[in-house]
């Protein structure tokens, strides 16, 4: 049975950045701009105020909750990581398949984009959704 969807209309669009910047989120439960600033140090390079921006975008968007804690701005997702991935998918699924998953699927295998262990595991859950349905 599927779950009652309440995830914002704009969680689809988010960029690779934003993305970034929501798993830090997700990981660390809240953080200051200044702590995603320095979570993403290594890999992005960020400005401070390139992330307090786009904290403030995302909250907009209603994606990112925060709380003021004295003088600091404590920032926390307010959409679950399942919920994105589930509609990000469901949009590009929807714009490069046509809303057909087998030919996505078909595409991944074709295309060698998913290992045979992986295959193995795709397989197992089928097996176990089956056998949870029946």
């Amino acid at each position: 049975m599927a779950e009652p969807d309440d995830t914002p209309e704009n969680v689809s669009g988010l960029s690779r950045l934003q993305l970034d910047i929501m798993r830090v989120l997700w990981r660390e439960g809240q953080a200051t701009a200044g702590a995603v600033t320095a979570a993403l140090q290594a890999s992005r390079g960020l400005a401070h105020t390139t992330v307090a921006t786009l904290l403030t975008r995302l909250e907009r968007r209603g994606v990112v909750a925060s709380d003021r804690s004295g003088r600091q701005i404590l920032y926390r997702a307010a959409v679950e990581e399942s919920a994105v991935r589930r509609s990000m998918v469901s949009d590009m699924l929807g714009a490069l398949f046509g809303g057909d998953a087998q030919a996505l699927v078909a595409h991944l295998v074709r295309e060698d984009e998913i290992a045979a262990d992986d295959l193995a595991a795709v397989r197992e859950l089928l097996a176990r959704r089956k056998a949870d349905r029946s």
